[in-house]
């Protein structure tokens, strides 16, 4: 199957990229529940810097990763991702 060209909203910035047919709706699930977080993390700490808010999601999904430890080529496939999202947003 082909790579398809999609737009993701995270943190009020779009990012254009290009995603496996397959993974699309994964891709635009994760990028739902990191608006989410976003938004609770707002809400609950009334901070409004979007590199924060993003560090702070990225330092939760890492603690509970490391938790369950069972999962690590996981832990190192989502701290990529976060990562190019974090240094796209710079």
């Amino acid at each position: 199957m082909g790579d398809l060209s999609i737009k993701l909203k995270i943190a009020d910035r779009e990012y254009p990229m290009k995603v496996a047919m397959e993974d699309e709706d994964k891709v635009r699930q994760v990028a739902a529940m990191i608006n989410d977080k976003i938004k609770d993390y707002r809400s609950r700490y009334r901070c409004d810097d979007r590199q924060d808010l993003l560090a702070m999601i990225l330092f939760d999904s890492m603690v509970n990763q490391v938790e369950n430890h069972e999962h690590e080529n996981a832990i190192e496939q989502k701290v990529s991702f976060l990562n190019d999202l974090l240094n796209n947003s710079l």
